[in-house]
């Protein structure tokens, strides 16, 4: 698969990096990435896989923006207010790179369904706001053995891993209870580290260059803008994957 002049030009200063050029790009080009949520994480993410030429974006949220939103979910302005979250995202995403294809879902994520929407895609990067949707994304990922770039924010502090399993925990095993749902605080520039970090999780997965952050739980405390690194491990009593 060939590339345009436009599109040599878009991608010139990262095909200079060692162990990239033309034929990575390419991987990237014949990829199709699905991204659940289009809030504030799905907004840098799906944006920097969109000018990094990622080949099809499938983006799923049956939610539309609001006011509150508008601090941290740059995919949308007020303009877009009362419009589909998904629908706008993909208005923003053609505009920022039309050599992609971008299909918008306007879908509640469910058991019944994920499976469909995630449908070729070889990554999930999960950007939603609750952990009932996250175990059903994390189960999809098992059950079609694809990785799973897991994000979550709170004020000015977020967290991030890249899970794969078997090679990794899965998510059941990092958080086998649920938070309370509820609203949170958040800064808009929290989501803008964590989501650009997510995207780049998906991208050294998907070119092969660079190394995910498996089998390790990244912690952000924005405040001391200080980033730590546990190690994390399979429970061996995990109600989703211990009797795989």
């Amino acid at each position: 698969m060939g590339f345009s002049e436009q599109e040599l030009s878009r991608y010139k200063r990262q095909m200079m990096m060692d162990g990239w050029g033309e034929k990575t790009q390419e991987k990237l080009k014949n990829s199709t990435v699905f991204v659940a949520g289009a809030g504030g994480l799905g907004s840098p993410v799906s944006i920097y896989l969109a000018v990094a030429g990622i080949g099809h974006i499938r983006i799923c949220d049956f939610d539309s923006p609001d006011w509150s939103n508008l601090n941290r979910q740059i995919l949308h302005d007020h303009t877009r207010i009362g419009i589909n979250k998904a629908e706008s995202a993909k208005m923003t995403l053609n505009k920022l790179n039309p050599d992609i294809e971008v299909t918008a879902f306007i879908d509640k994520i469910t058991a019944d369904n994920v499976d469909e929407l995630v449908g070729n895609s070889v990554i999930i990067v999960d950007c939603m706001d609750n952990f009932n949707t996250r175990y059903v994304l994390n189960e999809c990922a098992i059950r079609k053995q694809i990785p799973l770039v897991y994000g979550s924010i709170w004020g000015m502090d977020g967290r991030l891993s890249f899970i794969h399993y078997p090679e990794t925990p899965c998510l059941m095993c990092l958080f086998p209870d649920p938070p309370p749902q509820e609203t949170f605080p958040v800064l808009g520039t929290t989501p803008g580290v964590i989501g650009s970090l997510q995207a780049l999780e998906a991208v050294k997965f998907l070119t092969g260059v660079g190394k995910p952050l498996k089998g390790k739980l990244l912690v952000w405390d924005g405040a001391a803008c200080e980033f730590r690194t546990f190690k994390i491990r399979k429970d061996p009593n995990c109600a989703t994957c211990s009797k795989l």
